[in-house]
């Protein structure tokens, strides 16, 4: 009983936390002047971190087991690995660009899987004895921290794609004899 509050306590900290740091990052993106604000999307995912890692150790106390069973479990680790590629350049002191795609990436899936849709699916079951030994530990682990690197790259590029494609658009309109002679013969 006290393993489930306690997952549910951390779970919905973790939640907000991740809401505050993207509501932040908005705030210091359409405000410039605020300098107060600078560092708190950094500290706020450290917070994140650090529930989601108590979050995933309670999990696993409680079950006796590596918590990547699930759907649920997987996904929460999937938020957890978000927020490790989030807080790495953080700490080499380089400036995070990644900021804007791993806390949304964080919320959504963290969101997804504090759903109501995955209520019974957050439940946890004994595991088959294939999946108890040291091959769900480190396998599954290191795919699903594969995933979320898969995840942040290709979000980045269709980031790319789209600034590119707005900058194309803005020529093509200044540009404006070009654009009415080729579409409009």
């Amino acid at each position: 009983m006290i393993f489930s509050t306690l997952e549910h306590i951390l779970t919905h900290i973790s939640f907000s936390v991740v809401s505050i740091v993207i509501t932040i990052h908005l705030i210091t993106l359409l405000v410039d002047e605020i300098v107060g604000l600078y560092d708190s999307p950094e500290k706020g995912m450290i917070a994140t971190f650090f529930c989601i890692t108590g979050l995933l150790v309670t999990r696993w106390i409680y079950l006796g087991h590596f918590p990547l069973s699930d759907l649920y479990e997987s996904l929460i680790f999937l938020s957890w690995s978000f927020s490790i590629i989030h807080i790495v350049p953080y700490f080499k002191k380089h400036k995070n660009n990644l900021s804007a795609i791993t806390a949304p990436s964080a919320i959504f899936t963290q969101g997804f899987a504090t759903s109501g849709l995955l209520t019974e699916m957050s439940q946890s079951e004994i595991l088959v004895p294939a999946l108890q030994s040291q091959w769900l530990m480190m396998h599954v682990s290191m795919m699903v921290l594969g995933y979320a690197a898969l995840l942040c790259g290709s979000l980045l590029s269709v980031a790319l794609l789209v600034i590119t494609f707005r900058q194309d658009i803005r020529i093509l309109c200044k540009n404006n004899h070009f654009f009415k002679k080729s579409f409009f013969r």
